[in-house]
C-alpha cells in the first residue's frame, strides 16, 4: 500500500491524548507516516471531545479546516462527539470515516477499507461494550512522564455530565496488561507513570476482588519506575485502608486531584454528586494525616442552575478552609442531553463571569500561600525540560519548580532546596540543586 501521511488533532482530556498516541503507534506499524501539525497531510485524524456544546463546535471547526487544508484528504473523526452524535457527523460532507469511543485500534483496517472504496462508520452502541479495549502505547511526546489508561467508562451520571453516555459503563484493565505496558514504558526511559481513565476511582468495580490500590501496588513493583501519580479521583475512594496501603508505596506522588465542584450541599445534590461538603472536608483531612505536604487540587463549577450568592459563598469558604494548592474554575455550560440542561433556573452569564473571576483570584491567593510554605525547605523534583536558562520540572506534590544547572538534568529525579516564588510563574518555585 502506498505510504500515507497522517496528521492527528486531539481535543479534550488526557484519556483522549493517550488514545490518539495509541492509534498513531498502530498506524506507524502499518506503514503510515505521522506528520507534524504544520504539515499538509493525506489523512486527518480528529479525536473529539463532547464535554460541552463548545467542544462539539470546536470539533466541527477542525473537521472543516482539515478538509479545506487538503480537499483530497481522508478525514477520520473519532471519540466522544462521534459516539454521542454519529448522525450529525455523518451528515458533514467533509467526514469520510467515523469511529466512536470503542474500536479505535481498528484505525488502520478502516483506513485500508476506505482506500479500497468503502465508506466506514463503526460507532458501536455502548451497551454492547462490556470489556476494556486493551489499548497500549510504548512512547509519548513527553519523554519523562507517561500516561497509562487503566479504565474506561463512568457509572456516576452527574447531572451536568454527558461523558457516561459517551463512554459507557465502567470497564477496567487487567493487572497483567497494566504491568506489561508499564514495563515497556520503563524500558523506554520513562520515570513517572500517571494513572488515567474516565473515572479512575472506579477501577475494579467490574472485577470481583481488585481495586485501584491493587493496580498501584502492581505498578510499584516495576523496576526503573520512580514515581506513580494519580489523575483525578473521587472522595469515595479515600479511606484509612486505601491511604495506609498507599503510604507503604514510596514511589507514590503526594498529589491528589479530587473534584469538589461546589461547597454547597444543595448544589452538590442537584449535581448528583455522591457526597456532601462535610464528608469531602473529612477526606482532605484524612489525606493530610498521611501526607502533610500533599498537593490538593480540585475542580469547582460556578453558576450551576439554582446557585445563589449564598451557595457560591460556600464554595469560596471551602477554598479558604481546605487551602487547595490549585483550583480549576469552570463556568457552568449547558450540555444538551444532560438533566442539568433542563433545569429551569439557569444563571445569567454576567453572574457566572463575576463569580468565576472572584473564585480564580481567591484560588491564586491560597495557592501562593501553599507554595510559600516550601521556601527554605527541600523537595524532590523530576526535571522534564529546559528553556535554555532553567531546567523545569514538578515536585511530587505537583508544584512547578525550576533550577539552573551546568549539566543536563532532564529526566532526573533530584533534591532541590527551594529559595523563592517564581516571579514569572506565580504558581511555581525557584530553587537550587543540593
Amino acid at each position: 500500500m502506498q505510504l500515507k501521511k497522517v496528521k492527528a488533532i486531539t481535543l479534550g482530556c488526557k484519556v483522549n491524548q493517550y488514545e490518539t498516541e495509541a492509534m498513531l503507534e498502530k498506524l506507524q506499524k502499518n506503514d503510515f507516516e505521522i506528520v507534524d501539525y504544520d504539515e499538509i497531510a493525506d489523512i486527518y485524524l480528529i479525536n473529539t471531545c463532547t464535554v460541552t456544546n463548545l467542544s462539539d463546535r470546536k470539533s466541527r471547526q477542525l473537521i472543516r479546516r482539515s478538509k479545506r487544508e487538503n480537499p483530497n484528504s481522508i478525514v477520520v473523526v473519532a471519540g466522544c462527539y462521534s459516539q454521542i452524535k454519529p448522525e450529525e457527523i455523518e451528515n458533514m460532507p467533509e467526514v469520510d470515516i467515523i469511529i466512536g469511543t470503542s474500536d479505535k485500534l481498528k484505525i488502520s483496517d478502516v483506513l485500508i477499507e476506505y482506500i479500497r472504496g468503502n465508506k466506514v462508520n463503526i460507532v458501536k452502541e455502548l451497551d454492547r461494550v462490556s470489556d476494556f479495549e486493551d489499548i497500549n502505547i510504548n512512547n509519548m511526546n513527553d519523554m519523562t512522564r507517561a500516561y497509562i489508561k487503566i479504565q474506561d467508562g463512568c457509572n456516576m451520571f452527574c447531572s451536568y455530565c454527558i461523558i457516561p453516555y459517551a463512554r459507557g459503563r465502567v470497564r477496567s484493565r487487567n493487572l497483567k496488561s497494566i504491568a506489561d505496558e508499564v514495563k515497556r514504558l520503563a524500558d523506554n526511559g520513562y520515570k513517572e507513570i500517571v494513572l488515567t481513565g474516565i473515572h479512575v476511582a472506579s477501577y475494579g468495580k467490574d472485577f470481583k476482588d481488585i481495586k485501584l490500590i491493587d493496580a498501584i501496588e502492581t505498578i510499584a513493583k516495576v523496576d526503573k519506575i520512580e514515581r506513580i501519580r494519580l489523575s483525578s479521583i473521587e472522595p469515595n475512594l479515600i479511606d484509612e485502608d486505601f491511604l495506609k496501603r498507599l503510604k507503604n508505596i514510596d514511589k507514590i506522588c503526594d498529589h491528589f486531584h479530587m473534584s469538589l465542584q461546589s461547597g454547597s450541599d444543595k448544589i452538590l445534590k442537584l449535581m448528583n454528586r455522591k457526597y456532601d461538603y462535610k464528608s469531602y472536608l473529612e477526606k482532605t483531612k484524612l489525606i493530610r494525616k498521611y501526607y502533610p505536604n500533599a498537593g490538593l487540587t480540585t475542580d469547582i463549577i460556578v453558576g450551576f442552575p439554582y446557585e445563589t450568592d449564598e451557595d457560591f459563598q460556600k464554595s469560596v469558604d471551602a477554598v479558604k478552609e481546605i487551602n487547595f494548592s490549585k483550583i480549576h474554575v469552570f463556568k457552568y455550560s449547558k450540555r444538551e442531553g444532560t438533566p442539568a440542561a433542563n433545569m429551569k433556573l439557569q444563571i445569567p452569564g454576567d453572574i457566572k463571569n463575576e463569580r468565576s473571576e472572584k473564585l480564580i483570584g481567591i484560588g491564586e491567593k491560597y495557592a501562593k500561600i501553599f507554595n510559600e510554605g516550601f521556601i527554605d525547605k527541600t523537595l524532590d523534583v523530576l526535571f522534564e525540560k529546559s528553556d535554555g536558562e532553567y531546567f523545569k520540572g514538578h515536585s511530587t506534590n505537583y508544584i512547578p519548580i525550576k533550577v539552573k544547572s551546568d549539566k543536563d538534568i532532564t529526566n532526573q529525579n533530584l533534591r532541590v532546596y527551594i529559595e523563592s516564588i517564581d516571579p514569572i510563574n506565580p504558581d511555581g518555585l525557584i530553587g537550587k540543586l543540593i
